[in-house]
């Protein structure tokens, strides 16, 4: 029996690679959600599956995380269903909570706010452990590279540090493996801490769970300040918060998917940080990105 969980993010050739060493007597069970983004890579597997009809398939919609009580759950199915969200900011420990701010420097100083004092406080946690930020693209003032930047400043802005590429790494920062790296045992979108920075030697120790990962400063453009990601970098990650911006100028990628996805990241609590309007933009824009595969044709075809 071989089960492959988030199976919306395996891409055409991975796919192939999979069958291909999969034995023919063995059982295949792949788990995802279509709703979600699709692969990075070329292919839209589990949606071509899934429409050829041809594989049997079970649907889960009972809700059973949370009790079913949370609102994060019962505002994702609303996003899928292009309905208003359920935003009640007044229960004694709100779940799903909107902070309505209309320009892109209001959402940015109550994101840091969020950041370093409320969402910690709520959690009896240190920052970097609490919460991640979930930015629906890289630039601009509410993009990743200046959140990671504003963010590094505020959370740990002095110590020892060495400057690499478009990031400077300091000592306690949180940072993130950008691609697969099989030598070391770290793989794309692992979160970890940095642990020590040794001028002498010229490494940087990363902890990622407990295991500490060495990286020559040849290697740094590996990792990058993780203080915030991208929807994209998040999609089979879950976080005990999720703090989303929201606003106009994101609005080629304001769309039903992208929204869902980041708030399903949230375990405890999701933010939102932005206007209505933008709000609404991503709920009420479906836009399926449509790939040319052929692969629900043949399969069709037996």
């Amino acid at each position: 029996m071989v089960i492959i969980d988030e199976a919306s993010m395996v891409d055409l050739p991975l796919m192939d690679h999979l069958l291909r060493a999969v034995r023919s007597h063995s059982h295949l069970i792949l788990i995802g959600d279509v709703d979600q983004l699709p692969s990075v890579g070329p292919g839209n597997v589990l949606r071509d599956l899934i429409e050829s009809r041809v594989v049997p398939m079970v649907v889960l919609q009972h809700i059973f995380r949370q009790a079913g009580e949370s609102l994060i759950v019962v505002n994702a199915h609303r996003i899928l269903q292009g309905e208003p969200l359920i935003l009640d900011n007044d229960q004694a420990k709100p779940d799903f909570v909107f902070v309505q701010r209309e320009s892109q420097e209001e959402i940015l100083a109550t994101i840091k706010e969020l950041i370093k004092d409320r969402i910690p406080r709520l959690f009896h946690a240190e920052p970097n452990r609490a919460v991640q930020v979930l930015s629906p693209m890289n630039r601009g003032l509410l993009g990743t590279i200046n959140l990671n930047q504003e963010l590094q400043a505020l959370l740990n802005p002095s110590g020892e540090s060495i400057e690499s590429g478009r990031w400077v790494f300091r000592n306690g920062d949180k940072v993130m493996q950008l691609r697969n790296n099989y030598e070391k045992g770290v793989f794309n979108g692992d979160l970890g801490r940095i642990e020590d920075l040794d001028r002498e030697g010229e490494k940087l120790r990363v902890n990622f769970d407990g295991t500490l990962v060495a990286y020559d400063f040849d290697e740094l453009d590996e990792i990058g300040l993780a203080y915030a990601t991208s929807v994209h970098k998040s999609q089979g990650s879950e976080y005990p918060g999720v703090v989303i911006p929201l606003h106009n100028s994101h609005y080629p990628m304001l769309h039903r998917s992208i929204l869902y996805t980041a708030v399903t990241r949230g375990k405890e609590l999701v933010v939102l940080v932005g206007s209505k309007k933008a709000l609404w933009m991503a709920i009420s824009n479906v836009r399926v990105e449509q790939r040319f595969t052929g692969l629900k044709e043949r399969l069709a075809q037996g």
